[in-house]
């Protein structure tokens, strides 16, 4: 299940990554491999019912940060609520710093994740521009920092709600 929708994010990034698929119509899939190869990384599937509607992958477990690598939720439920309601229980599972990039063009993800960050860390977070590695053909990524306190933080979290939930 996380194997097709991962093909359907490196679709949507492929807008901002100027990526084509291999010649079989998959795409690259080392991070989401990687989630599933150590204790360091973890993938969460988001379902709404018994419906599959994102996922995340988080790397960085063992170490003083943590980098939410990717982060996809399908277009039929973007804008309800669900998205922001994931981050907030996969941030709540790994409490600490935090680290997620996303691209400038598009724009959806800017809005999500600034709205995200203030309602996880509100007025606690930075945003910086880095380098994309090995890519120096795109712009630089956007970078926003912020800190997860866990259940019962800043405020209380009632997880993926309207049938949704995290699995791990």
């Amino acid at each position: 299940m996380l194997e097709r929708l991962w093909l359907m994010f490196q679709h949507d990034m492929s807008e901002f990554w100027g990526l084509l698929p291999y010649p079989d119509g998959t795409f690259r899939s080392t991070r989401l491999q990687a989630a599933f190869s150590g204790d360091d990384s973890v993938a969460y599937l988001f379902t709404s019912t018994d419906r599959p509607v994102g996922f995340a992958v988080v790397r960085g477990l063992t170490e003083e940060r943590r980098v939410l690598t990717s982060f996809f939720v399908v277009r039929g439920v973007r804008r309800s609520g669900i998205g922001l309601r994931a981050v907030r229980e996969v941030v709540d599972r790994h409490p600490g710093r935090w680290e997620v990039a996303f691209q400038d063009g598009n724009a959806g993800a800017v809005r999500f994740w600034r709205r995200a960050a203030d309602a996880i860390a509100p007025a606690a977070w930075t945003e910086d521009r880095r380098p994309v590695p090995t890519r120096p053909d795109l712009p630089p990524d956007v970078w926003i920092s912020f800190a997860g306190s866990g259940p019962g933080g800043v405020e209380e979290h009632t997880g993926v709600e309207d049938g949704g939930r995290v699995q791990g």
